[in-house]
């Protein structure tokens, strides 16, 4: 009696909870961004760019403003490719042209991209939707944030909205409009991977990370957030084909406006420079440093004749807040200090041999900074298995170290070639003691405690950096 009004239950129950299902599916379906409205208020204000630059003038395929890095088939050049960056030699009689992207910044003709797209150029050709062709004068170019000001003649002419880019998170949509390859106007989207992105090419610029398709050619083109706004531009790829690999990154527009601050007011880029190498602190080396955890910039060298020199700052000192904000990655720190008004005195708060110290230092104009490096009693120790050699007279005078060091002849497989030490680095400190020469560093190793994480000071190449050497509990 009661079977018929539980089945008509149970097939009521069911009926709703189709219902259900069929009107969420729908509603789901709307979250999904629809980006033609964004497209046609945008697509007028984004421009391509050709530029040519006589062969005479053809450099290098170096990333502008990374410095060299040791070894012929380094990962990181190999790893992070500028659009633009390698340019094939051409005869003596022909000229090279490059295509990237920009976008008009206001309706009177100023024009954003990157300084690679422009950088060299002879004569830079702007072409506007409408197919219309201007002549571009560079305002201005700044390497080091790879972003470049182009004017154009004009008037009324279509400009983008500028965003916050702070503001991005994580997830959120985002649209690319560009030329890869020359096929201009092209549109693709993606969500924000990553924010604040350090990458080897880049230690003024904390990259916006997208999985955006972009190519050769997008470079210098506007990234929007679903608002319209520019929140960055398109700068660089990771590739190891040279094409789209699932990873964009963009400079951030906050930091783009800033650069055009400047370059609008003086044609350059006036950057804070305190004259110090930093490294990262891992583990190893805040256990070896007495820190907490790892946090803050390590100093791994200081330049002759710099604030930093001045303020009597240290190799191995650590800052862990710069005028009172908080440093907790190395590559924080040369933002913040070429952030900084050239002549102010800035409070900097830093351990040193595990104790907190302040010191105070007056930023300097940034400027090129070069130096240079070179390659005999030799000694061994079995427990590190390295073999480091005394230096020379000319070496020391070369390198700037007149009483100390020694280079790193050979190595085995043991704790020395575990910490990151490789032959020809030259190892400046052990365990905090300045190394004066081969049999003296024998001397000190003979000390080392076991199971506990060492610093060794060591120069490689032009700079100075910290590695942490542990020795086994039992040999």
């Amino acid at each position: 009696m009661n079977r018929r009004p539980t089945r008509f239950l149970l097939l009521l129950l069911t009926l709703c909870w189709v219902a259900a299902a069929s009107a969420a599916r729908p509603a789901a379906e709307q979250q999904l961004p629809d980006f033609r409205k964004l497209v046609k208020q945008n697509e007028p204000a984004v421009v391509n760019i050709s530029s040519t630059q006589a062969p005479r003038r053809q450099t290098s395929a170096r990333l502008p403003g990374l410095p060299e890095l040791p070894g012929k088939d380094n990962s990181y050049l190999d790893f992070f490719k500028r659009f633009f960056q390698e340019r094939p030699e051409l005869p003596s009689d022909r000229q090279a042209n490059s295509l990237g992207s920009g976008f008009i910044l206001s309706t009177d003709g100023y024009v954003l991209t990157n300084a690679h797209v422009a950088q060299d150029a002879d004569k830079i050709i702007v072409r506007l939707s409408d197919q219309r062709e201007r002549p571009a004068k560079v305002i201005g170019a700044d390497e080091l944030t790879d972003v470049a000001l182009l004017k154009i003649e004009g008037e009324n002419l279509p400009a983008v909205k500028i965003g916050d880019s702070d503001a991005l998170e994580v997830g959120e949509w985002v649209l690319a409009i560009g030329s890869p390859f020359g096929l201009e106007h092209t549109v693709t989207q993606g969500i924000v991977s990553a924010v604040g992105r350090n990458l080897p090419s880049g230690a003024y610029v904390p990259f916006i990370q997208s999985d955006v398709a972009v190519n050769p050619g997008s470079s210098g083109g506007p990234l929007f957030n679903l608002r319209g706004e520019v929140v960055g531009i398109n700068s660089q790829i990771y590739s190891s084909t040279g094409g789209y690999m699932g990873l964009s990154f963009a400079i951030p527009i906050k930091l783009a406006m800033q650069v055009v601050e400047q370059l609008k007011a003086t044609g350059e880029v006036t950057r804070g420079w305190l004259g110090i190498l930093l490294q990262a602190v891992n583990n190893d080396l805040a256990e070896a440093f007495s820190l907490d955890r790892p946090r803050g910039a390590l100093v791994a060298q200081i330049l002759p004749d710099s604030p930093a020199a001045s303020a009597g700052f240290k190799q191995g000192d650590i800052i862990l807040r710069y005028g009172g904000e908080p440093v907790e990655e190395s590559s924080q720190l040369p933002r913040m200090i070429g952030a900084t008004p050239v002549g102010k005195t800035v409070a900097m708060s830093i351990l040193r041999n595990g104790e907190p110290l302040e010191i105070k230092a007056t930023i300097a104009r940034l400027e090129a900074v070069a130096e240079a490096v070179s390659t005999m009693d030799e000694h061994s120790d079995p427990r590190l298995k390295i073999t480091v050699a005394d230096l020379s007279n000319d070496q020391r005078r070369t390198l700037g170290i007149e009483d100390q060091g020694v280079l790193v002849a050979t190595l085995g497989e043991g704790p020395a070639a575990n910490a990151g030490l490789y032959p020809d680095d030259i190892i400046l400190q052990l365990n905090h003691v300045p190394v004066k020469n081969a049999a003296h560093f024998v001397e000190i190793a003979k000390d080392l405690p076991k199971g506990k994480a060492i610093p060794l000071l060591v120069r490689r190449e032009n700079e100075s950096l910290y590695l942490a050497m542990r020795l086994p509990e039992k040999e």
